[in-house]
């Protein structure tokens, strides 16, 4: 049996400590890590009546962060693999979405799919292409069966341990294959860099069936036997200062989440009276899952002032579900730092200038810290190692990166025969071996010789008043002329009118100039779209190709 597994599963767990969740941020449930575990052994015999056992999978669609946290224990207790699904959106078509669903759970090759909370009802009496059973009635047949006395079932460090869904822009996503060992290797990397200690107290509200949120803010507490507050993602979308009050009561002390967040965070940390959130508690925010923004940060630390956030509690990171979460960390006590290079040599020959020279365009990269302990991070050009200090392809290797991807066509590798990942970021190194990320190699715009990072257009497409922070996509626009172009397309606050035709015009013509002088291109196409009209993936991340074809559809 892996050590991990061994130590955790049939180790003690802590009594005095343990998860607080639910969708209302002001009931939250509380569960010691002890009686979450008795509780996760009477759905594990629940589990084997439904013939889960060693090498299994457990497809799980439920909205309660404590019934997944109960699911996520049983499945492994069963020696079986699981998997968050992909839940639907408010604007998603039900249709579509079931019938994605369906191609997912059949990619898996589930054995059983797991629903709870809204999710019952919705699915009763659907066909999915296996078993659908609820987490009442798995409890009901584990009290019948074994109930909480049933044994862990022995499973190794290569045994499948989760099946992540990848975000994925467009079709069926593929899976990442994570192993027990990958699962461990992560979780001693994290603890480590982080310095968690049995005093640390996690707040989130991230959705589950994102890595950031599963593995980073569930899993990694409740192995820890640490502290661990979830609420769900809606409840932060309805009130986003939701996340400041948890914080606050709950004395956190670790958090995380992606640049968009911190930037609605900030309004509302605005809008508050001197005092209204007591933030002095959190040595710990780390910023990832998208590019981030460095003035953005900065003006969190501005506004978060007044609640006595400290300054080096913000956490650049870099990560992803190949690695199992973690790559690199910020530091834990100094201020995070950004590069400001020459944009035109990064451009040109992916070469980082420091020194630039007066009236020339610049870029601000912000530093995500130095590898996490078990991980390797180098920097190739067409197979080749490049020094510090030059821009290429950002390839890792580790105990904790995946082997393989689970696709529609079965088993891939994911790593050459080094053990090395491609992970399709563009970035650097420094002279001090920290990691920086300059962008997506599938996304970059080659314009006049010049390959410019989507971000960069984004982000001073954002700093425009009226457009929605983290809600602009920047893409390449074929010109009648036959040369590359830009098009960006931007959300507009629901502040602004709909027919507001010269409010429409101002943010316009503040895009096409905020571009310029931002990378030196004219803009081809601006498109302005309504709030929540931006596609984006289940993750929130911005799809792209998609937004492209809004460009087609508005016009200029």
């Amino acid at each position: 049996m892996s050590t991990f597994v061994e130590k955790w599963l049939n180790g003690p767990v802590p009594t005095d400590c343990g998860l607080h969740s639910g969708e209302d941020p002001a009931d939250l449930r509380y569960r010691s890590w002890a009686r979450l575990r008795q509780d996760a052994r009477t759905l594990a015999a629940g589990l084997a009546t439904a013939d889960v056992g060693h090498g299994g999978r457990v497809a799980i669609l439920a909205d309660d962060p404590g019934d997944v946290a109960d699911l996520v224990q049983a499945t492994w207790t069963r020696g079986a693999a699981f998997t968050m699904l992909h839940q639907p959106t408010p604007r998603a078509d039900l249709e579509t979405w079931l019938e994605d669903t369906r191609a997912v759970i059949s990619l898996l090759g589930a054995d059983v799919l797991v629903v709870g909370g809204i999710f019952a009802d919705s699915l009763n009496g659907q066909d999915v292409g296996t078993r659908v059973v609820s987490v009442a009635d798995l409890v009901a047949a584990g009290e019948a069966g074994e109930g909480p006395d049933i044994a862990p079932v022995p499973v190794v460090a290569d045994d499948v341990a989760i099946l992540q869904l990848t975000s994925g822009s467009t079709g069926i996503p593929k899976a990442v294959v994570i192993t027990f060992g990958n699962v461990e290797a992560n979780q001693d990397a994290m603890t480590s860099a982080l310095e968690l200690t049995d005093k640390d107290v996690t707040v989130s509200w991230l959705p589950l069936f994102h890595d950031m949120g599963m593995i980073g803010l569930l899993l990694m507490p409740m192995l820890a036997g640490i502290a661990a507050v979830i609420t769900t993602p809606r409840a932060f979308l309805v009130k986003p200062q939701v996340w400041a009050e948890l914080i606050d009561r709950y004395r956190g002390t670790c958090t995380a989440a992606p640049n968009f967040a911190y930037a609605l965070l900030t309004k509302r940390l605005r809008r508050a009276d001197d005092g209204a959130f007591d933030l002095s508690s959190l040595r710990i925010a780390i910023n990832g899952a998208e590019p981030i923004d460095a003035s953005s940060m900065h003006t969190l630390l501005a506004e978060g002032a007044r609640f006595a956030l400290a300054p080096e509690a913000l956490m650049p990171c870099y990560g992803m579900a190949e690695t199992t979460l973690a790559v690199s960390f910020d530091s834990l006590t100094d201020h995070f730092t950004a590069d400001t290079i020459d944009a035109g040599a990064a451009e040109t020959s992916g070469e980082i200038r420091h020194v630039v020279q007066e009236g020339a365009r610049t870029q601000t990269h912000v530093r995500v810290g130095k590898p996490v302990p078990g991980i390797e991070v180098t920097v190739t050009d067409e197979g080749q190692s490049l020094p510090a200090g030059r821009i290429g392809t950002l390839m890792v290797r580790g105990a904790a990166v995946t082997a393989r991807y689970l696709g529609p066509d079965g088993f891939a590798d994911a790593v050459d025969a080094d053990g090395w990942l491609d992970t399709g970021d563009l970035g650097y190194l420094t002279d001090t071996g920290e990691v920086v990320v300059t962008g997506r190699k599938k996304d970059v715009i080659i314009v006049s010789g010049r390959n410019i990072a989507p971000a960069v257009i984004e982000r001073a497409a954002c700093a425009v008043e009226g457009v929605r922070p983290g809600n602009a996509a920047a893409v390449p626009y074929p010109r009648p002329d036959g040369r590359e172009g830009i098009a960006v397309i931007a959300e507009i606050d629901s502040t602004i009118a709909h027919d507001d035709h010269a409010a429409d015009q101002r943010i316009h013509d503040e895009i096409v100039r905020a571009v310029f002088d931002a990378v030196g291109v004219p803009v081809s196409v601006v498109t302005l779209i309504g709030k929540g009209e931006m596609p984006k993936t289940t993750s929130g991340k911005i799809r792209r190709h998609a937004a492209a074809g809004l460009v087609t559809v508005a016009g200029a």
